[in-house]
C-alpha cells in the first residue's frame, strides 16, 4: 500500500487516536479529526498526524474540512468514519428518553452520511479510494438474535439500545453505500477492532484500545473487497 491521505473522524483519544497512530506509523499522512481544538492539537502532535477540527454534528465543520482537503492536496484515499458515543451505560432500554437514542444517532449513524457525502467528492478522485466505518459485533442481527454469539465478555452489552441498534443501522448504511458505490471504484466495508477499553464502555474491554486501533489499520490496508463486515480476526461478521 504506498501512501495515501487518510481522514478518522473521533480521533482524539481511544481506537481513533490509535488508528491514527498505526496508519502514520504505516507512512501516511493522517488527518486527525476532532471536535476539540486543544485536544485535537495534542493528540496530532502524539501521533504524528495533522489535526482537522471536525465535529460529525456539526455540518459548518465538516464543509470547512471538505473544502481544506480539496485546497491543500486535491483528493481523500480513506475515510474512517470512528467517531461513536453511547447513552446506554448502567440503563435498561425502557429507562431511555428518546432524546437520547436520537442524540447517539446524530453521531453514530447520521454524521458518518454527513461527513461520507462531504467527503465523495474527494474519494473518487483517488485510485484507491476506500471507506471504513468502524462498527461492532453487537451491531449484528446474529448477536441481537442470539446474544449468546457475542462470547462472554461482550454478553453484559447485548440489550445496549442506543449503541447496539445505531451500530445495526450503521451497518445497514456501509452495505447501501457498498452497493451504490461499487462501480466507482470505491470500497465501503464495517470495520470491527475487538472488544477494547474505551470511554464508550468505561474503559472494561479486556484488550487496550491500541490493539483496535492496529486492528482497525491493518483492515484498511490489507482489504480489498467492499461490502463485507471485516472482523478483528481476519475474517468477517454475519451481517
Amino acid at each position: 500500500m504506498t501512501s495515501q491521505i487518510a481522514l478518522i473522524t473521533g480521533a482524539n483519544k481511544g481506537i481513533g487516536f490509535a488508528t491514527a497512530r498505526a496508519l502514520a506509523d504505516a507512512g501516511h499522512t493522517v488527518l486527525l479529526g476532532a471536535r476539540d481544538p486543544e485536544r485535537g492539537a495534542k493528540a496530532a502532535a502524539e501521533t504524528g498526524t495533522r489535526f482537522i477540527r471536525l465535529d460529525v454534528t456539526d455540518p459548518a465543520t465538516i464543509a470547512a474540512a471538505a473544502e481544506l482537503i480539496d485546497t491543500e492536496y486535491g483528493r481523500l484515499d480513506i475515510l474512517v468514519n470512528n467517531a461513536a458515543i453511547t447513552r446506554d451505560l448502567r440503563r435498561v432500554p425502557a429507562d431511555i428518553p428518546v432524546a437520547d437514542l436520537r442524540e447517539a444517532y446524530e453521531t453514530n449513524v447520521f454524521g458518518v452520511v454527513a461527513v461520507t457525502n462531504a467527503m465523495l467528492p474527494l474519494l473518487r478522485r483517488s485510485p484507491v479510494g476506500q471507506i471504513g466505518n468502524v462498527s461492532s459485533g453487537l451491531g449484528t442481527f446474529a448477536v441481537l438474535d442470539d446474544p449468546d454469539q457475542a462470547g462472554s465478555t461482550l454478553r453484559a452489552y447485548a440489550n445496549l439500545l442506543t449503541y447496539n441498534s445505531s451500530k445495526a443501522a450503521l451497518n445497514a448504511v456501509t452495505l447501501i453505500y457498498a452497493n451504490t458505490l461499487r462501480d466507482s471504484g470505491i470500497r465501503v466495508n464495517a470495520l470491527s477492532p475487538g472488544h477494547c477499553a474505551t470511554d464508550l464502555n468505561n474503559n472494561t474491554g479486556p484488550a487496550p484500545a491500541s490493539v483496535g486501533g492496529e486492528q482497525v489499520a491493518r483492515l484498511l490496508i490489507d482489504g480489498t473487497g467492499t461490502g463485507q463486515f471485516l472482523n478483528e480476526n481476519g475474517g468477517t461478521y454475519p451481517w
